[in-house]
């Protein structure tokens, strides 16, 4: 190829280019640049990584009342308002039996201590639970879940929520229907002696009937509620039975339970009295007064069982881990004023020790009492 008419270093560069050698370059400069570069990128903020995903809500499991069963309708919409309300959490509904009716039926006839003890197994073999759970108890379910944590607690509990339970006990059986037949039936049968030993493995509401005009009664007999509320006759008359001596380990685990809530109805007329919500109890009978039927009542914190801690309750008050909640009409009528508050508080898994005041869901004031 000839070029014409360019002088001799334009045609050596030209030839250099077109052969494919690079030409010159002044080295320094390009450096520079460069270095330039890099320092715009290098000053430029990191970019962060992904969060991880949160985790899911501390499983629930609910223990249903008397006359109810673990997957009535009732049972199934509040267990969808709780996923609704905590996304993704796991529910598990006690029962004893997987049939309905068999379960509801367990509710009236039974050995209490049997079915806490059937229960206890079911939880030990859910995969989703072993981590620890929380714990809804509506009305007799509130004091069998609280004999799990005393008596099991494997895997643990670790908020224990009660709807107006019977904690101290029933001073009269609930009324029927005409047609609840369950209910008439055993009624029936208590009428021929609450105490009996058949009655006392066998009817599930005698097993927690806490007669005060016959305390003595109670506490040599009760299978369960004597059991677990750790009380124990002052003094055996009965040479040939063995002493009974108090549980420690009732009291400890008791005691481990971040919260336990207790709500009351305050128009209750199922469990009397009412107050048994809240470990209160009618007056025992004294030498000079035989008069128990005035209705005065022993609150929880003037009752031996508190201010003994037989059973962790003055260690859980002290610690501001027990909580006694209103709600406003008859037994078991729950409202959204009422649950929702305390199972946006108490169910899931909001760590009360990382999260801001602001961000916990408050109870209205006028629901907490100081009894």
């Amino acid at each position: 190829m000839r070029i014409f008419g360019l002088p001799a270093p334009l045609v050596a560069l030209f030839m250099s280019c077109a052969s494919g050698i690079a030409a010159p370059r002044n080295s320094t400069l390009e450096e520079e640049h460069n270095t330039q570069i890099k320092a715009s990128h290098d000053n430029k903020p990191p970019v962060p990584p992904n969060p991880p995903p949160l985790p899911p809500p501390r499983p629930l499991v609910i223990w249903h009342g008397l006359g109810d069963q673990y997957a009535s309708a009732g049972m199934l919409e509040f267990i969808e308002l709780i996923k609704e309300m905590h996304e993704g959490i796991f529910i598990y509904s006690a029962r004893i039996s997987d049939e309905p009716n068999a379960d509801q039926k367990a509710g009236w006839f039974g050995n209490v201590n049997e079915q806490v003890a059937q229960v206890a197994e079911q939880i030990a073999a859910i995969p989703e639970l072993e981590g620890g759970f929380d714990a809804i108890g509506f009305s007799q379910g509130g004091q069998f879940l609280r004999a799990y944590v005393e008596r099991f607690n494997s895997p643990p509990v670790r908020n224990l929520i009660t709807f107006g339970s019977q904690h101290m006990g029933i001073s009269d059986l609930p009324g029927c229907k005409p047609t609840d037949w369950l209910c008439r039936a055993a009624r029936a049968a208590a009428a021929s002696g609450v105490y009996s030993p058949w009655a006392q493995k066998n009817l599930v509401q005698a097993q927690y009937f806490r007669d005060h005009r016959h305390i003595g009664s109670y506490l040599h007999s009760s299978t369960f509620l004597a059991d677990i509320n750790n009380e124990i006759p002052e003094e055996d008359d009965d040479e040939d039975e063995e002493p009974r001596i108090r549980n420690l380990t009732y009291a400890f685990n008791l005691a481990s339970l971040d919260n336990f809530v207790m709500a009351l109805f305050d128009q209750d007329q199922t469990v009397v009295p009412k107050e048994s919500a809240w470990f209160g109890s009618y007056a025992l009978p004294t030498d000079d007064d035989n008069d128990v039927d005035k209705g005065a009542i022993i609150p929880m914190r003037k009752q031996r069982l508190y201010k003994e801690d037989w059973i962790g309750l003055r260690t859980l008050d002290e610690a501001d881990k027990l909580f006694l909640i209103v709600c406003q009409g008859e037994h078991m009528r729950l409202t959204d004023e009422c649950w929702r508050p305390i199972v946006a508080r108490w169910v899931g898994s909001i760590d009360m020790d990382k999260v801001t005041e602001a961000s916990v869901p408050q109870i209205p004031s006028l629901l907490i009492q100081d009894w």
